[in-house]
């Protein structure tokens, strides 16, 4: 090989500047496992060395060339192969950097030692993986203000002296991107890659087909991109609103973009992992090619959001079609897995078309569930022979799987409880901690997200591998979990960074530290630290982490409703106002939670450390707020955050599910006690209108009242006209004769099942209120 020596001189500098030193807490994520701190620093102030055994180039020069680049550009440095370093080399005035591969055997695939002392840096590892990461750590001790190129020149690097051996938690460590919804360049795909790569996050899985369009070029199927790449417009805002922008959108990546990126994340030690959906998620592929449908179409690429019933046919064309496919997606994608979707496949066309059915009869299989298990397994078989494994969403174990492919448990963590119970490999990546395009603040301080609530201290808390519910031999096919980023509300790459970070690096430390030693005030510290770092190089990120949170329950007593303020970080304290006043230093200081005595409370974390929003939280206060109620049909899910959510104050917004409490199927029929007879003029309920995502008005609402909370009688009855705006709050209010009461029934009739024409038709339907309003 030949040398490459490139002699070098730190750059001078002004004589008044001081030299920048860590001599303080390391900031590094994820957290190593194990580290000594010891006496004194490397300083780096005439020229750095680096010397590799040529014998093991090929695991460690790419470490090499990721420092290099990546070190800040006043620092130079000369590169010397085949040098035997001994004990002379510890004793040279010019400090050596050493990479060494380990005679360890009994190293993991990607553990590194890091040494560092005044003379010499010394990383031992036994793979490219374990070198690269050593590298990440490395860089992470260099204060981060070296990254600044408005810095003024300097003339020492100090790093601090110590011994570190460091290891996953977890192997697999993943981040998704779904460029179909909205499609990025390959030089944003890229950037996303390198931020994960510098939290040691190994796997990319890039979801490259959908409904809404194919952006990877087949040779065999020129269609695909020239029709399947594009669609005639997006819809925008709020699904439910129905909106688009009759704007054509596309995009695709060429073989050689793909090969181009799958490159460049190997080098960073980084697996890409391509998803192919199938047999669901179909629509650009059935557009371009009709007749891999069961009833020929004709189709067009998808324009909303959403599933749809029209999936690939069970024909002999549609598996020659999907499989040469998968033979040029194989060929670009060196790496061990493939990912083939399956997820949200309806079953409509498959029960209604004869060539489906004959396939169920003459394969011996029982339903429709049965033919995707069958449709999924022989893909399976196909991609076992060219070497590659299955990953598929959680639903591919409906109907039984036969095969080892390994299941992504998106639908909470039950499937891959159940995947690890038998014996498949498993990736955690539940919605409710890993879906990165759920809120990750309150709505009304957030850009339009999917929806949902997901903090970065609740990614943080996630633990992949369930405590309780497997034996210790089942845990060990918990491989590790995913972080998911879905698109169809985020427009541009500053949009996909501000969702991604910071909870992305919270996930990294959750997969990659031990778990035992995991600790939040320490992370968020450290987090801080590397927003400064983040914003060096040009990623956007989330500033949520400083804004306050709240709660609002009731004493079980007095029933006076209280709200309790939070934030996420320990530094700081929170300041509110109950006066409609912006808080600021000068406002009341939180420390226990606030009686809710007016109509409108305001708060501000302040901290010094970064941005904060003002937090604002406006009540309905009446008779009933605060007081408890007996549900006839308990609720399963959507309680508005509290077991009080019809009395808690808070009325119901368009567009945010947190703030309703929901029925599936089932009526509304709530007994409140009013604790003594008491006189009620007014009874007010709301209820959403909201059919695209199942929410229906009731058929009426009644209410009925009682003095002992035995014998109720009807005071009231009212017929609920239908509204035809598709995202609309109807309000219900009854005028009651003057009478006293001390139990109060409310009862909203449930249509019960999606009416013929919508677009859950035969399914139950929901039925959402919120404030039940007494005066």
């Amino acid at each position: 090989m030949k040398t490459e020596t490139i002699g070098i001189l730190l750059l001078p500098v002004l004589l008044w500047l001081p030299a920048v030193t860590t001599a303080q807490p390391l900031t590094i994520i994820p957290e190593p496992q194990l580290v000594s701190p010891q006496r004194g620093n490397c300083i780096i102030k005439g020229k750095l060395t680096i010397h590799y055994q040529n014998a093991d180039s090929i695991l460690i020069l790419p470490a090499i060339r990721y420092f290099t680049s990546a070190l800040p550009s006043k620092i130079r440095y000369s590169i010397k192969p085949d040098i035997k370093v001994n004990i002379q080399a510890l004793a040279s005035p010019v400090p050596v950097m050493i990479f060494e591969k380990t005679k360890k055997d009994f190293f993991r695939n990607e553990q590194y030692n890091l040494l560092v002392q005044p003379k010499v840096i010394r990383i031992e590892a036994g793979s490219q993986a374990g070198f690269f990461y050593a590298v990440q750590t490395l860089l992470q001790l260099i204060p981060v203000e070296f990254l600044n190129p408005e810095m003024p020149e300097w003339s020492i690097l100090e790093l601090p002296c110590l011994e570190m051996e460091d290891y996953p938690y977890l192997e697999y460590r993943g981040l998704h991107l779904d460029v179909v919804r909205h499609f990025f360049s390959v030089s944003e795909v890229k950037k996303y890659i390198d931020v994960m790569a510098q939290y040691k996050l190994n796997r990319f899985h890039w979801h490259l087909t959908d409904d809404q369009g194919w952006r990877i070029e087949i040779k065999k199927y020129p269609k695909l991109i020239e029709i399947g790449s594009n669609r005639s417009e997006s819809m925008t805002g709020a699904y439910d609103d129905q909106q688009f922008d009759n704007t054509p959108y596309g995009g695709y990546y060429t073989q050689e973009d793909i090969r181009e990126v799958v490159s460049y994340a190997a080098e960073r030690s980084v697996e890409v992992i391509p998803e192919i959906e199938m047999p669901g998620h179909a629509m650009a592929a059935l557009a371009a090619y009709p007749e891999l449908s069961c009833n020929g179409g004709p189709f067009e690429v998808a324009t909303s959001w959403g599933v749809f019933d029209d999936v690939f046919c069970t024909t002999e064309p549609v598996f020659r079609f999907l499989e040469s496919v998968l033979e040029e997606v194989c060929e670009l994608f060196p790496g061990r897995y493939i990912h083939i979707g399956g997820d949200e496949c309806p079953k409509t066309r498959w029960k209604t078309c004869s060539l489906c059915q004959t396939r169920i009869k003459t394969e011996g299989l029982k339903d429709e569930n049965e033919l995707q298990s069958w449709f999924v397994q022989r893909i399976e078989k196909f991609l076992e022979q060219k070497g590659k494994q299955v990953i598929g969403w959680d639903e591919i174990l409906e109907g039984g799987l036969d095969g080892k492919a390994t299941i992504m448990s998106w639908r909470g963590t039950e499937g891959g409880i159940a995947a690890a119970r038998q014996h498949h490999d498993v990736i955690m990546t539940p919605g409710s901690h890993c879906y990165f395009d759920h809120y990750q603040a309150s709505p009304e301080l957030s850009p339009l997200a999917f929806g949902g609530y997901t903090p970065v201290d609740k990614v943080y808390h996630f633990s992949p591998v369930p405590d309780d519910s497997l034996t210790p031999e089942q845990k060990v096919y918990i491989i590790g979990a995913q972080g998911n980023l879905w698109t169809e509300y985020i427009i541009d790459f500053s949009h996909v960074q501000y969702m991604a970070y910071p909870r992305a690096l919270a996930l990294a430390e959750v997969l990659w530290s031990n778990p035992e030693h995991r600790n939040w005030d320490s992370f968020s510290s450290r987090l801080i630290q590397h927003f400064r770092r983040l914003q060096l190089q040009g990623v956007n990120y989330s500033n949520d982490l400083f804004n306050v949170t709240s709660a609002i329950f009731a004493d079980s007593v007095s029933h006076q409703l209280f709200i309790s303020l939070s934030k996420q970080i320990k530094d700081g304290r929170i300041y509110f106002t109950t006066n409609g006043s912006d808080p600021d230093s000068t406002s009341f200081v939180y420390s226990e939670p606030v009686p809710v005595k007016t109509s409108q409370l305001k708060a501000k974390l302040i901290s010094g450390l970064g941005p904060t929003k003002t937090l604002s939280r406006n009540f309905r206060l009446h008779k009933a707020t605060g007081l408890p109620y007996e549900l006839t049909f308990p609720l399963k899910q959507y309680d508005a955050g509290t077991a009080f959510g019809l009395t808690d104050g808070i009325t119901g917004k368009v567009s945010q599910y947190n703030t309703w409490v929901g029925f599936s199927g089932n009526d509304l029929e709530a007994t409140l006690d009013l604790r003594e007879n008491t006189e009620v003029r007014k009874v007010s309920v709301n209820f959403y209108n909201k059919n695209r995502a199942w929410i229906f008005l009731p058929q009426y609402l009644e209410i009925s009242v009682s003095d002992d909370g035995m014998d109720f009688y009807p005071v009231a009855r009212q017929e609920i006209i239908s509204n035809e705006e598709p995202n609309s709050i109807i309000n219900s209010t009854f005028i009651l004769p003057d009478q006293k009461m001390r139990f109060l029934r409310i009862r909203a009739k449930n249509i019960g099942i999606c009416p013929p024409g919508s677009v859950c038709e035969g399914q139950k339907a929901w039925l959402f209120a919120d404030e039940i309003v007494v005066e």
